[in-house]
């Protein structure tokens, strides 16, 4: 109790490059789920899915009602979690496969978190799935910034809980679709862990639960319940995540670096139907995958430091994916090369239990078939559907639901965001810019009437 006081005074009252230098460089673990909806959680409301383990990093460490994801699809929200920087700036933009396996890749050069805590002397192992450059590609994860990668490297095949094979660094493990992939990769992970957590590590496990597709040995606690099975099964996945966060937590605490272990855990992207509606997967927002509303960006995100992240914490600040490198940077002491130029803020002194530094805005964009952007200002939220659509304008702080478009209400507020939205685009000959096709676009006015 002393020490948490002691450094909840030191949070509120010190600057955030002294209070950097005044905290221990500690081990980080970042655990990600895939398709996880900020309603799926239990300190997130849930109440069919047990998540016992997620809830107890939220009830010993931070809880973020605002936590968003990069954007609303894999590639590229693990894209701004990987270098700092949003859609608009990034070379990744949509899910694009590359066969025979694989997805676009991060071109060469590319500087990560992963090379950040190799500068700093940290072991690294990312442990899931990747999802960001075929094999022999220049985004490979040895190429990123990691010692040691296990898992899937194409998230076309991380559907397939039973596949053929998985990567071990850049070798095929052959499984022969009769091992189920999660338990393996939870297994490595925790081996992973014990073999080299007596030095300063960084340990990446982004899981492909509860990705489509909907497989798992054991429905377990669920296999009773009168929910159809695709539900039963979308809850028994979640709640094997789930323990194997507490088996990860507790390693962490049986080996005696507990307090100087950072962990983060929250989900690449939005629920899909029919988990936003049969479980509230969306938290009630408006908005799944691939939209760039609240239900597609929000995220259950919680992080615990024991003795530093203040035990029961909420912040309603909003945090982004690409706001990770800039907090691991001044976390670690390491300075961002000047070339990187991230687009996110650290968020060290919150996590610390102090104030969210301040920021301009918050940007998304996608380019999953056609062109997305959406910007957070303060309280205000601006959503562009399609290039050749009308600017959309929310207040979150009345209307978090974003029910009740004020654009024609808020000229000036909307040209401001618009204009701000208009410059953070960075034209990419690999991602045009494409207007929503007219069929697609005649099914939303009628959804909207």
């Amino acid at each position: 109790m002393r020490n948490t006081l002691l450094t909840l005074l030191l949070a509120l009252t010190l600057t955030p490059s002294t209070r950097a230098a005044d905290v221990p460089k500690p081990n980080v673990i970042f655990i990600l789920a895939d398709d996880m909806g900020v309603g799926d959680a239990g300190c997130y409301g849930q109440t069919k899915i047990k998540t016992p383990n997620i809830d107890r990093i939220a009830a010993e460490g931070m809880k973020f009602t605002s936590g968003y994801c990069g954007t609303s699809v894999c590639a590229p929200s693990r894209c701004t979690l990987m270098t700092g920087r949003h859609v608009g700036h990034n070379p990744i933009r949509a899910n694009r496969e590359i066969k025979p396996e694989g997805q676009f890749p991060l071109p060469e050069g590319t500087f990560t978190v992963g090379h950040l805590f190799q500068q700093a002397g940290y072991k690294t192992a990312c442990i899931g799935k990747w999802g960001l450059g075929f094999p022999g590609s220049s985004g490979t994860p040895e190429k990123m910034g990691f010692d040691y990668f296990f898992g899937y490297n194409c998230q076309a095949k991380a559907h397939d809980y039973y596949p053929e094979y998985l990567w071990r660094n850049t070798e095929k493990v052959m499984l022969n679709g009769k091992q189920y992939s999660h338990d393996l990769m939870a297994a490595d992970a925790l081996k992973w862990l014990r073999d080299n957590g007596n030095k300063p590590f960084f340990l990446y496990v982004p899981f492909t639960i509860p990705h489509a597709k909907f497989e798992v040995p054991e429905l377990g606690a669920y296999e009773k319940e009168t929910w159809p099975e695709q539900m039963k099964k979308y809850a028994a996945m979640i709640a094997r995540m789930d323990r194997d966060i507490g088996r990860i937590l507790d390693t962490v605490k049986e080996m005696g670096i507990d307090e100087n272990t950072l962990i983060f855990f929250t989900s690449d992207n939005g629920p899909n139907p029919p988990f936003n509606k049969f479980f509230a997967s969306d938290g009630g927002y408006r908005g799944i995958k691939r939209t760039l509303y609240e239900g597609g960006l929000r995220e259950p995100t919680v992080a615990r430091w024991p003795g530093h992240v203040p035990a029961g914490a909420v912040s309603d600040e909003p945090w982004v994916f690409y706001d990770f490198l800039p907090t691991v940077a001044e976390l670690i002491g390491v300075k961002i090369p000047d070339k990187v130029k991230p687009d996110g803020i650290s968020i060290l002194p919150a996590l610390l239990g102090g104030k969210m530094p301040h920021r301009d805005f918050i940007y998304w964009e996608l380019h999953e078939v056609w062109t997305q952007q959406a910007l957070r200002m303060g309280d205000w939220k601006a959503v562009r559907v399609s290039p050749d659509m009308a600017v959309e304008l929310y207040d979150l702080k009345t209307d978090p639901k974003e029910k009740h478009d004020l654009a024609k209400d808020k000229p000036d507020i909307l040209k401001q965001m618009s204009d701000i939205m208009a410059a953070q685009h960075v034209e990419d000959p690999n991602w045009p810019t494409k207007n929503i096709p007219p069929a697609r676009k005649k099914k939303l006015a009628e959804e909207s009437q």
